[in-house]
């Protein structure tokens, strides 16, 4: 039977279940970093720093390209922020498709976004807004997925969540829920490894 032990469950073969309350993230949407930002048109890159919204939890992060969709380039943006340790992390995400307005995501969990980099597109009446996605960051490296069970609401889900994982890079290690995030709690038991 698991015994308990600092908060740590302990099973029979010595393993840890940790608990990690990711917080209440509500459903992503691509302005929730940044609105909408008429982009440089040559020169460049662009740079912002200021009218950005950190995310409520650590998780990953979005891009989308709109405005005039002939000045779309498929050029990749850079954002830059720390993990949920606070150490800095930088990311460039999948770039755009030329010509097409859309939304690109990107793998990495954001704890803070301090600035992202846009570079020059084919014109002026290109739009590129920051948002977050639904994968959501966990708290250590893990060696391999050792999710145990998630709770969305106080209710275990039913079906796996997609896992990534590192054992180098905990900005990489992320779980997205096969349901759809709600503004309710989100409780990952899992394996440390």
């Amino acid at each position: 039977m698991p015994t308990i032990s600092g908060g740590i469950v302990i099973d029979g073969a010595g393993r840890r279940i940790q608990s990690f309350a990711a917080g209440s993230p509500a459903l992503g949407t691509t302005n929730a970093v940044h609105a909408a930002l008429a982009v440089l048109g040559s020169g460049g890159p662009q740079v912002v720093t200021t009218g950005i919204t950190n995310p409520a939890v650590c998780r990953n992060v979005t891009a989308t390209a709109g405005g005039t969709a002939t000045d779309i380039k498929a050029v990749q943006v850079t954002v830059t922020g720390t993990d949920i340790n606070g150490n800095v992390i930088s990311e460039a995400l999948p770039a755009f498709t030329v010509d097409t307005a859309g939304t690109v995501t990107g793998s990495k969990a954001f704890a803070t976004v301090t600035s992202y980099s846009v570079p020059a597109m084919d014109g002026t009446g290109a739009t590129v807004a920051i948002g977050t996605g639904a994968k959501l960051g966990l708290p250590q490296c893990l060696s391999r997925d050792s999710i145990e069970q998630v709770f969305l609401n106080g209710v275990r889900e039913t079906t796996r969540p997609t896992v990534a994982f590192s054992s180098t890079a905990i900005e990489s290690n992320t779980i997205t829920l096969n349901s759809a995030l709600a503004g309710t709690a989100v409780i990952v038991d899992y394996y440390a490894s």
